[in-house]
């Protein structure tokens, strides 16, 4: 299976009926802002490059964020965290990513989530996640990162289901490095690490800084350049 196949497997999926009906009534509805666009409205699949050795996971697309643009952190608050960050690392072509087609361009770098659709308050059910677990595995197959980072608690536990962690040393924290157990979905002497996730609510209050968020991508750089 190619990547481009995979999306299209994902953008079909219905498998959910809440995340449908939500993410469907908030295309349809829109907020007044965006009221003049058109919105995705459909599961949000990975975006980067094919051949990146750096796989990130975030949470999952926002309602009014990715749920519009049909792009993995593109349109809202965290995107507008992450991208800056990225493009000073050298990850991204630019440090705006505000809709499909805009020009932006990762280099050794793939972004996906724990879940492809838009979920109400942000908060996917353990049975949704389930669902979209077979989703992220294969696009890890067919990646084989060298380096995995997880933006935020859930993404983390996500990754670690992949690779049947069960092991309670391992805790999310930021900042927080593993090195993963060998595996045919990853790269020999791959490593886990760990990111508070640039939504708002972790940006506007300082837990997540600048500062902070930028030795997240030096030491991806580092692990792969290891």
């Amino acid at each position: 299976m190619s990547l481009s196949s995979l999306d299209s497997e994902i953008i079909a999926c219905r498998l959910c009926p809440r995340l449908v009906a939500w993410r469907e009534q908030t295309a349809r509805e829109k907020r007044k802002a965006y009221r003049e666009q058109e919105y995705w409205g459909k599961p949000v699949p990975g975006f980067g490059d094919p051949a990146a050795r750096v796989f990130v996971v975030g949470l999952a697309p926002g309602a009014h964020g990715s749920n519009r643009t049909g792009r993995m952190f593109t349109g809202d608050a965290s995107g507008d965290f992450l991208y800056p960050a990225l493009f000073r690392a050298g990850f991204a072509s630019q440090p705006t990513a505000v809709a499909r087609g805009d020009g932006l361009t990762l280099t050794d770098l793939y972004i996906t989530a724990a879940g492809c659709c838009a979920p109400p308050d942000n908060k996917p059910s353990p049975a949704e996640l389930a669902a979209c677990q077979p989703f992220l595995r294969r696009e890890m197959e067919l990646l084989r990162p060298k380096v995995i980072v997880a933006l935020g608690r859930i993404a983390f536990e996500s990754v670690l289901r992949i690779f049947s962690i069960r092991n309670s040393a391992w805790k999310f924290a930021h900042g927080a490095l593993y090195a993963l157990p060998p595996a045919e979905f990853c790269r020999p002497n791959a490593s886990l690490l760990c990111s508070y996730h640039p939504s708002r609510q972790n940006t506007q209050t300082g837990r997540l800084t600048a500062a902070m968020f930028a030795e997240i991508w030096q030491k991806a750089r580092e692990r792969i350049n290891n």
